[in-house]
Parts: structure tokens; sequence; C-alpha cells
């Protein structure tokens, strides 16, 4: 294993490298642009054999990947914020031919006001696609979970699409120590791509035709299934990944820190988990408050009953979003609300949303989150405004 320095978004290209994709279409974006970049250099440097396709945008870019993946090798894009909403499309069309595209996104905000900074608007609004959902928080945790997303994506019981979500910017072009696995255990931990099925001349299939109304809702109902099975399959690999590599993210969907004996909780996904774990030290040291953190890694498929079993002691926990379904709430909180809705024993779940467009969310606002959630009897529901 070589430990460098690095920036995140070459962290991510050595994850795909590693992996070997046979097919990569590409249109660059900021902030993805240096994982595109860096892929573009090992392809031109002999480092990684592959064919890379220049495409004129990010609907072809997906449309490229969907026409690989379907001939039953392996395939890798990155985007970002509009490029994610210009493929929106050909992302169902991804997910229920169920195919095993594997793509980073960097977060950011989308337009109108423009703006290039990050906020999880992009990705939060492709949650029904029908991909699997993974956010990291780190340059290590971006590598290692693209690896695993490889694994994931082919396994048998699942053959669905993922997207693995880093923060723009405040993770893609931030430079952290990151361990590169060696290519002789990747090999090892990452097999050859087999697909039962594929379009193959020699033996003629039809993908994706049209389903009549006695069928859809079945292959609806399959893809329903896969999702559920992943569950199971994300905690599997990366159980799998920590014996070969010795690394692990919780039980691969949520990560806890200082759970143990915390009575209230702030639930967050992405880089702010780090200024969490900060201000969560400082405030167990100096007020002696019990509290801890529940890291979303896994938004989709949304693990209910890891996410049940970490609140049931808590009598407060704190959602913050950095995106908004308008009209509503926050996705997130909307989804922590459902999944305890039914249980006897929950905490008094509050929102709060902020990080819109890049706006931070510093040490001094999870200070004043875990200070009102512990003081208040009734449900808060806020916007992190103040400069």
């Amino acid at each position: 294993m070589v430990r460098k320095v690095m920036e995140a978004a070459t962290a991510v290209a050595e994850g795909v490298k590693l992996c070997k994709p046979a097919v990569i279409p590409l249109y660059p974006i900021t902030p993805q642009t240096h994982i595109v970049e860096r892929i573009s250099e090992f392809v031109n440097d002999g480092d990684l054999d592959c064919e890379l396709i220049h495409v004129e945008s990010e609907h072809s870019a997906i449309s490229a990947a969907v026409g690989s993946s379907s001939s039953g090798v392996r395939t890798y894009t990155a985007t970002a914020s509009q490029g994610l909403a210009l493929m929106h499309e050909i992302l169902f069309v991804a997910s229920g031919m169920r195919l095993p595209i594997v793509m980073n996104v960097a977060n950011r905000a989308l337009s109108a006001p423009i703006n290039i900074w990050n906020d999880h608007s992009d990705s939060v609004a492709a949650r029904d696609t029908g991909w699997i959902q993974l956010y990291v928080e780190s340059a290590q945790e971006a590598i290692d979970t693209t690896i695993q997303a490889f694994k994931i994506a082919e396994h048998n019981k699942v053959m669905l699409p993922i997207m693995v979500c880093l923060d723009g910017f405040t993770l893609t072009h931030v430079y952290e120590p990151v361990d590169i696995p060696q290519q002789g255990n990747v090999n090892r931990f990452l097999q050859k791509y087999k697909p039962s099925i594929k379009l193959d001349t020699k033996k003629p299939v039809t993908m994706g035709p049209i389903g009549y109304p006695d069928s859809f809702i079945h292959f609806k109902n399959q893809q329903k299934e896969a999702m559920l099975n992943a569950l199971q399959i994300i905690k599997k690999i990366n159980s799998e990944f920590n014996s070969k590599f010795h690394r692990k993210y919780g039980d691969g969907l949520i990560e806890m820190y200082n759970m143990k004996d915390a009575e209230y909780a702030v639930l967050c996904a992405g880089t702010i988990c780090g200024t969490a774990r900060v201000v969560i030290d400082n405030l167990r040291k100096t007020k002696n408050m019990k509290i801890g953190l529940i890291k979303l890694k896994s938004y989709r498929p949304f693990p209910v009953d890891s996410l049940i079993n970490a609140c049931k002691s808590l009598k407060g926990l704190a959602v913050i979003d950095k995106s908004f379904s308008f009209g509503f709430e926050g996705a997130f909180f909307t989804d922590v609300k459902s999944t305890l809705f039914n249980e006897k024993n929950k905490p008094l779940v509050h929102s709060f949303v902020g990080g819109l467009g890049g706006k931070d969310i510093n040490t001094k606002d999870f200070e004043e989150i875990f200070n009102k959630i512990i003081k208040t009897k009734k449900p808060i529901c806020e916007w992190l405004l103040k400069e």
C-alpha cells in the first residue's frame, strides 16, 4: 500500500484506475473536472487501458455508458450539478435495464442563481431514479467507496447503477493523505466483471423493450427487491473490504461517532461530518454533553433498520439537510421522520437546512444546534442563515 498526499479528485481517479473499467464516456463540468482530467492522463500515459469517449454533453455521456454497459463491459463516468440534471432521463433507463454503471457525482448546487459551490441539491433530486447513492466524507473514503461501488453494483443480487457522491470543492479539491491500495489486492477483491446477460451478436437478446401494463410493474418490483438486497450487500462488501484493506465505514450504511452513551445527536452526510466530530469532542470535554453523530452514508437504499437501532436511546436528533424540497422540508428529514414514525422509543426529530450553494456550516452552527435541541421540548425547523 502506498500513502500519498493528494487531491480527493485524484484519489477517486486512482480508484477508478485500479478497477479497470473498459469504457469511460466523459464530459467535464466543475467541480468534477479534475477527476476526468486525471483519468485522461492515465489513459494517455498508458497506465489505464480503456476506451475514453469524449461526448458533447452529459446526456450523451450517460447514454454512451448505457450502451457500453449493455454490451457487458465495466463502465464508469462522472458528473456534477446541471450535468446530472441533464442526465436525468437516462438515469431511469440505466437503472431499469439493471446496468451496474458506477458514477462519481461531485456535488454542486443547481442553478438559478448560478452557483458552482457545494450542496446536495443535484444528487438528492435524483434520489428516485433507481440508482444506489453513497455519500463520502474524506478522500480516503472516496477512493475506498469507489472501489467498493463496482463490486456492489455488479453483485448478482443487485445489478443496479451507483452514484458515489463527494462534496464539490470542499472535498474534490482538498488535499489529504490517502492510502492507495495495491493493484494485486484490488484484483483479488474485485473480480473481472462477467455479466449473465449482455448484447452479443453470437447470442442475440433484446434489452430494454416495451413493458406493457401486465408486465411493467413486475420489472419495477424486481428493481425494488434489488434495492432492498443492496442493504445487505453493501454491509457485506464493507466488511470484506475491511478484511482485505483494514478500513471500514460503520456498517457500510451509516457510521456512528460517540453514540454509545449519547442522548442527543446530529445526522448529516458528506464533509460536514468532520466539523460535527470536532464540535462533539469539544462539547463532551468542556461541557460534558452526551452527544454524538450519525453519518448517513447510504441514502438509497435508505438504512431503516440501522437508523432505528442508532436512535433508540436518543432524546433528540437534529437532521441537517444540504438540499430542500420546496413546498415541504429537507429530504433527509422527511425520510428520518418516516423511518421512526412507528417506533415506540424515538427521539424528537428536528430539521436544520444549511450549506446551500456552498455556505459554510461551521463549528458555531453545530454548537448552536446542540444547545437548541437539548433545551427544547418542541420540534425545530430552521434554516441556517446567520453569517
